[in-house]
């Protein structure tokens, strides 16, 4: 058994789910959960599937997100995950459908920051163990930052 730890790499200003599904319908399914969330959102969808001719299922309404997705979803090799890169929203916006999907068993991460997956490599294939979200927290808050948290959040429209 090996431990290799790989990037997801994506554009800047757009976001991305990590997760596991069970099922090649995952595909169609998760098209329709994005396209139908919200009007502008741009995204790529990718999946691993993990019998059969084991190919890189893929779907979308960007070309380029569609793209970024096969790219790390190779990398990855991981059977049974799916990536999903969003332009024009974000998680908060599709990730509780997606999480409803009736092929979804797990969500790894939902996030805009830089993100490592810790894979495990075995004779069979390739498995997640966990996934590494952004930095390490570098103190605990203050009431300036406090503040700046309230107001960064009103300004893009999530509270009032």
């Amino acid at each position: 058994m090996e431990l290799i730890k790989e990037k997801i790499d994506f554009p800047e200003g757009c976001n991305l789910i990590f997760g596991m599904s069970h099922f090649i319908k995952t595909v169609e399914d998760l098209y329709e959960v994005m396209i139908n969330s919200t009007p502008d959102i741009k995204f790529g969808l990718a999946f691993n599937e993990a019998s059969g001719p084991c190919l890189v299922r893929k779907e979308g309404n960007d070309n380029e997100l569609i793209e970024i997705a096969v790219e790390n979803q190779l990398r990855l090799g991981a059977g049974h995950t799916f990536l999903i890169i969003i332009r024009n929203a974000f998680p908060i916006n599709v990730l509780q459908a997606v999480k409803a999907c009736r092929e979804t068993v797990s969500i790894f991460c939902a996030t805009a920051n830089p993100v490592e997956v810790i894979l495990t490599e075995t004779q069979q294939g390739r498995g997640v163990l966990g996934v590494v979200d952004g930095s390490s927290p570098q103190g605990i808050e203050l009431d300036s930052d406090i503040t700046s948290r309230k107001k960064f959040l009103r300004d893009i429209g999530y509270k009032r």
